[in-house]
């Protein structure tokens, strides 16, 4: 056969790398997809560098936990302000020349922050205008990132592929990234921010390795607030993506509640100290590695609509045994399992809005569904710290419960709607 491998073919079985590179990354995922996952694994650890590096750069200029925390919001305001207006640029422009540009303007933006800093000449209003600029950058990259993703994989294996992508994004960023940002920046406060954006610049060469196919605009060319309004009236009349929609927003508003508070929850219910904390934040991304390894297995075994209800349902089971709990114990097995379903979730999710998006449309659609991601988790956070201090430490637990809760049975039908709808565009060839 024409696609037998030269090894399999002699009768050789494949050495121990070739096995592992295809249990990691199976060659049924092509070329352009090993590209991509790449880019993405060397760019995520130089974001995780930032994870840290960054609140200990703004610590270093200010102490007002005011302009602190502006500098936290600073970096999401892209998203909010320009989320659906890149979204339409995403989907008029050559993707894979977004993506490169925006990761070099990013390498140069850090270049300058390096420079302020090596110089003493950076202040804090300098310091909150790179931290908006680098976000714009970001948010063009991701989302021109997201959207090639459909472009380069077949649609029935967009789920593993998201899994694995996610996996670089739990051991780069959440786990590898922000602990190295720390020590380099004990080296020196330029130090990480150098790393980074040569980290930026290595995963812009990688991706130049991708060749995409071309995407044929539907309809002549017209005012890009007309693309907007055509992408948010395409989310209306699928079901299936405006009901992933809804769940994003609403449960990221319930998620975000407690999370914008757990080291305050944990310090007051569980009376901890900043190492296990920490070791709670680290459980959360050991489940999250296990579950994506396990990806594969659990859609080929599970039926789609019941593991999205399962994802959900531990979701109020989460919050609700986090509400109950004063162990520290009983904290990390449930931080464990919040690690493997939410990232399922989130693999799951995404395949299931990409394989229903034209490809002309993914940087629209992905956008809004980002944008309420972002938009959920900062109401969210508000929200939760109102209750904590009025309250107490469990009361924005108890608000998500009941929040997710009955989100989840006013939507339950739609999830078999969704599973039925994903598998028939899987079936479909040609996505119409």
């Amino acid at each position: 056969m024409g696609g037998q491998r030269e090894d399999e073919a002699d009768g050789r079985r494949p050495g121990v790398a070739a096995r592992v590179v295809e249990a990691v990354v199976p060659a049924r995922l092509g070329r352009p997809f090993r590209w991509q996952l790449a880019s993405s694994w060397v760019g995520q650890i130089g974001d995780g560098i930032a994870l840290a590096a960054g609140p200990l750069l703004v610590a270093s200029q200010t102490r007002s936990a005011v302009l602190i925390a502006l500098a936290a919001a600073v970096q999401l305001l892209p998203t909010l302000l320009l989320g659906l207006w890149v979204g339409a640029v995403v989907d008029r422009v050559d993707r894979r020349r977004l993506v490169i540009t925006a990761n070099v303007a990013r390498v140069l933006v850090l270049a300058v922050l390096g420079w302020t800093i090596v110089t003493g000449t950076l202040s804090v209003p300098l310091l909150l205008v790179v931290l908006f600029v680098v976000g714009t950058a970001e948010l063009f990259a991701d989302t021109g990132w997201r959207a090639v993703l459909p472009m380069i994989v077949p649609k029935a294996d967009l789920g593993v592929a998201n899994a694995r992508l996610m996996s670089g994004f739990l051991v780069a960023n959440q786990l590898v990234g922000p602990a190295l940002g720390a020590t380099l920046f004990a080296l020196g406060a330029a130090v990480p921010f150098g790393v980074q954006a040569l980290a930026l610049a290595l995963a812009a060469v990688l991706f130049t390795r991708l060749r995409l196919p071309t995407v044929e605009r539907q309809g002549p060319p017209q005012h890009v607030g007309r693309d907007i309004v055509d992408g948010l009236r395409w989310i209306a009349g699928n079901p299936a993506v405006r009901t992933l929609t809804v769940v994003i927003l609403v449960f990221n508003v319930t998620w975000g509640a407690p999370w914008g508070v757990l080291v305050y929850w944990a310090q007051e219910r569980l009376g901890v100290e900043d190492v296990r904390f920490g070791l709670l934040t680290t459980a959360s991304a050991v489940g999250g590695v296990v579950a994506v390894l396990c990806y594969d297995r659990l859609e080929r075994r599970v039926p789609l609509g019941r593991l999205m209800k399962a994802c959900l349902v531990l979701e109020v089971v989460t919050h609700l045994a986090f509400a109950l709990t004063t162990s520290w114990a009983v904290a990390m097995v449930v931080m464990l399992v919040f690690g493997g379903y939410a990232f399922v979730w989130g693999s799951l999710s995404s395949a299931v809005r990409q394989r229903a998006t034209p490809t002309d449309l993914q940087g629209r659609v992905g956008s809004v569904y980002w944008m309420g991601l972002v938009g959920g988790l900062l109401v969210g956070q508000l929200i939760g710290g109102v209750l904590a201090e009025r309250i107490g430490p469990a009361a924005p637990f108890w608000f998500a419960s009941v929040g997710s809760g009955l989100t989840l049975v006013v939507l339950w039908r739609s999830l078999d709607r969704i599973a039925h709808d994903d598998a028939a565009v899987q079936d479909d060839p040609d996505g119409t």
